[in-house]
């Protein structure tokens, strides 16, 4: 039987791994074991922030959509509810974009959701907040 020599192997792994620990500051770019650790920790960090992003942007688009109900006369979910109601099938995204990019379309959608609204809804709810 052959004699194996596994420098090569061990090389390419480690170089595959010192690779992916670029960027990362003192041992933990150049020392193999150190390194190591770095790159599974990143990859934990990744796996958990692609599920973070998503949450993240809808914060983002929901907070876009309500500045531009609001400066509208409604509010956030008044909004939601009445465009629900008229049949209008946007989701957050489009409905952020169109927000701060048309606000003439997206005073329009406003309009459609305050006519789909039962009456008693279309008041604006801050007028009884400085009663307490």
């Amino acid at each position: 039987m052959s004699r194996v020599k596994r420098g090569v192997t061990s090389r390419a792994k480690h170089n595959k791994v010192l690779k992916a620990a670029k960027g990362a500051r003192g041992r933990q770019k150049n020392t193999i074991r150190v390194a190591r650790q770095r790159v599974e920790k990143n990859l934990q960090y990744a796996y958990r922030d692609r599920k973070q992003r998503k949450r993240e942007f809808r914060s983002l688009w929901i907070q876009r959509i309500n500045a531009g109900a609001r400066n509208n006369g409604l509010t956030y979910s008044q909004l939601m509810a009445g465009l629900r109601e008229a049949g209008v099938e946007l989701d957050r995204k489009v409905l952020a974009d169109i927000a701060v990019r048309e606000p003439e379309s997206f005073a329009n959608l406003v309009e459609q959701a305050r006519k789909a609204l039962p009456a008693g809804a279309k008041e604006d709810s801050s007028a009884g907040r400085g009663a307490m």
